[in-house]
């Protein structure tokens, strides 16, 4: 199969297309003929080398957690899916290797959900790692009905999936965090934007009134906006991060997402139903997956940025 892997860590010129074996299904496993593969901020530390003493790697590496495809084969204990089938997949493993940015990948049956019709495969491949933070996420700080809550980094992969998903759980109000070229795009996903700045607690506390605090806040980008959350939320418990394990300093969540077929495909059905649509900001063919990562690593990304396999 053709993959774009790294033999060294390093810049976004280490990675290169290969001819790699195939991977068979295992078992308990599905292995995915790859239509799109979304590209996240952890693919680019995993190539710099930045988690290379927090998961166990091997080269050639190839980089991605994130998959849409068809089912090209099922190891003889899988039950839920079969050949032909399309599906979507956070695709995380305890070991870093075999990734998703190539023509085929082994992913566990339990990590899969099918596609949804409403989704493409360019989108389906944008939800699952940033759909799954998103939900995992509120749920930590469990947003529910007559919740106001404040999503930090709002525009981004995972913010303009926790604003619709915080609304689908019962949210009353939503406020985003964006830059200001970023505001129409937050209204049309139904919240209230605001920019980012040193004076967002006394901003968010004239809209909100009462004590000038929300319920709930998600924190997806880090620095100033993690350590502005304590004064944006009423108990400490409800504010969480993403980013940096020293919200839990303050009292607060810390979340690293984990596969979970489930809730895929419940988030799937909030897409069948009109409730949550992925913005795919940028698209590039699987070879330019350097070209990709320049990208991501320049930030102010809108949505995602997918990969696309032939």
């Amino acid at each position: 199969m053709r993959a774009v892997a790294l033999t060294e860590f390093g810049g976004p010129e280490v990675l290169h297309l290969q001819e790699l074996p195939d991977p068979g299904p295992g078992p308990d496993g599905v292995v995915i003929r790859v239509r799109a593969a979304g590209v996240n901020p952890v693919d680019y530390k995993i190539r710099a080398g930045y988690l290379k003493d927090a998961f166990p790697y091997a080269f050639p590496l190839i980089p991605g957690w994130d998959v849409a495809g068809e089912v090209a084969a099922v190891g003889p204990a899988v039950t839920r899916f079969a050949v032909g089938d399309a599906v979507m997949a956070y695709a995380r493993k305890d070991h870093i290797q075999w990734g998703t940015y190539a023509e085929l990948v082994r992913v566990r049956e339990e990590a899969c959900a099918l596609k949804p019709d409403a989704l493409t495969f360019t989108e389906a491949a944008g939800l699952p790692l940033a759909g799954l933070t998103a939900l995992q996420s509120l749920n930590a700080v469990d947003v529910g009905p007559g919740d106001v809550v404040l999503v930090h980094a709002a525009a981004g992969g995972v913010g303009h999936l926790a604003v619709q998903i915080a609304r689908a759980l019962g949210a009353v109000r939503v406020i985003g965090t964006a830059s200001l070229p970023n505001h129409d795009f937050i209204r049309s996903l139904g919240a209230y934007p605001m920019e980012y700045g040193p004076d967002l607690p006394d901003r968010v506390a004239h809209v909100v009134g009462v004590d000038g605090k929300v319920d709930a806040v998600t924190d997806y980008v880090g620095g100033t906006a993690l350590e502005q959350s304590p004064a944006l939320v009423r108990a400490a418990t409800r504010h969480v991060s993403v980013v940096d394990p020293k919200v839990k300093e303050q009292g607060g969540r810390y979340v690293f997402v984990r596969p979970n077929g489930g809730q895929l495909k419940a988030l799937g059905d909030l897409a069948t139903d009109g409730r949550l649509r992925v913005e795919v900001g940028h698209e590039f063919p699987l070879e330019q997956a350097a070209e990709a990562h320049r990208l991501l690593e320049g930030g102010h990304v809108r949505g995602k940025i997918v990969l696309t396999v032939p």
